[in-house]
């Protein structure tokens, strides 16, 4: 595939990136595309300023290279995975023509095992995220960490506000799961939690989230790609946002995040979404967002390849039995990492559709509870799913 014809090149001469960088800066350590072949390269950035889908907060179409400004200035890594900016999508002259193109380029990096990185652009894009995977006959886990599930009307054209309603009803139907981390109870309505219930899919209030971060990196080692919605961090935080809230994630809480999502080995995509450049002051939000950034390719760079798939030599195996003994919960925990996994048994005709279902990330939080004789919140979702 011809990138060229999809992207502008990064514009260095512009006021932006106009910038002496030194020779330990980012910019010095990843290619600019210049229609190369990729099959070295491990992470592509995309910048996408698609924002004709934005409600209520128009002007993210800047966002991608007010991000570069600062990603660029941040020091390189020591890693060996080679990093690529395509540079930035074309927009078509319908917001239609962007998310075919943007669906046909993801689904190309995918299949060349490499990560890409969206700059958004409105979190709309999402949908073209998840149509990319439609050729890859799997089912997929969506992450989004937003403080809205955004369940607008299904029959509106795609936007920011419904992409999650679209993903739903898309036919054929590949989505496993859905998780959403950090949502805010007054922006949300009770029927829309209901329905998240009614689908067993995960929510986690922003308090939740906040109280033990930690219990997050299980839910997002189980995506196979995650959306963030950057105006989930609080305006004090990220004042680039039309709409703002005083409450959210704080920025080390988005880096912890985002470095979560770049340890998991699962995860091939990520975007990020909905910086507004004209409110952002001093540029402190597209800072922080070019600071997550870094820190999800450094969790890329710190990945440990211990996905229990087939062997499971060089993990140790603990038998808990719950109940008096009416069920007996399997773990594992990975000699490499120290990261636990439960096994979830399913009906044996649906085997083949979930068999990258069948472990389950966890914590040792969730082992300890099995120890007191209940049965994990974690376990038993995933169980109805199967079920």
């Amino acid at each position: 595939m011809n990138f060229s014809d999809y992207f502008e090149s990064v514009n260095f001469s512009g006021e932006l990136l106009n910038h002496n960088y030194t020779p330990n800066s980012f910019a010095s350590s990843i290619t600019q595309y210049a229609g190369q072949d990729l099959a070295e390269y491990k992470i592509a950035i995309i910048g996408v300023g698609e924002s004709r889908g934005c409600k209520q907060n128009n002007g993210t179409s800047k966002a991608p290279d007010y991000v570069r400004k600062y990603l660029y200035r941040l020091n390189k890594f020591s890693g060996n995975s080679k990093i690529i900016d395509l540079g930035n999508l074309k927009i078509g002259s319908e917001a239609s023509d962007t998310y075919f193109a943007l669906t046909l380029i993801l689904e190309e990096l995918i299949k060349s095992n490499i990560i890409p990185i969206i700059i958004g652009g409105g979190q709309d894009l999402t949908f073209s995220n998840f149509l990319a995977y439609k050729n890859l006959e799997q089912t997929v886990n969506l992450v989004s960490i937003d403080s809205q599930f955004d369940l607008g009307e299904p029959d509106q054209n795609l936007n920011s506000q419904n992409f999650l309603t679209k993903i739903i009803l898309h036919q054929p139907n590949f989505l496993f799961n859905y998780s959403n981390i950090g949502y805010q109870s007054y922006f949300v309505d009770t029927s829309e939690i209901e329905l998240m219930n009614k689908l067993f899919f995960d929510i986690y209030r922003l308090g939740q989230a906040q109280n033990n971060i930690e219990e997050v990196e299980p839910i997002i080692r189980n995506a196979d790609f995650l959306s963030f919605d950057m105006t989930s961090i609080r305006q004090s935080e990220f004042p680039g946002q039309e709409i703002s809230s005083p409450n959210g994630f704080y920025g080390e809480q988005a880096c912890q995040i985002a470095r979560y999502a770049g340890l998991s080995d699962k995860l091939t995509s990520i975007g990020f979404y909905e910086l507004n450049p004209e409110y952002d002051s001093n540029g402190q939000s597209a800072h922080l967002t070019a600071q997550m950034i870094w820190y999800f390719i450094d969790g890329i760079n710190n990945r440990k390849n211990d996905y229990p798939i087939g062997s499971r030599k060089t993990y140790t195996k603990y038998r808990v039995t719950i109940h008096d003994g009416e069920k007996e919960l399997i773990f594992f925990k990975s000699d490499k990492s120290e990261r636990w996994w439960m096994d979830v048994p399913f009906p044996a005709h649906q085997k083949i559709k979930y068999e990258r279902h069948m472990l389950v990330p966890c914590s040792y939080k969730d082992y300890q509870t099995a120890c007191e004789n209940e049965m994990p919140d974690r376990w038993w979702q995933a169980y109805q799913k199967l079920a």
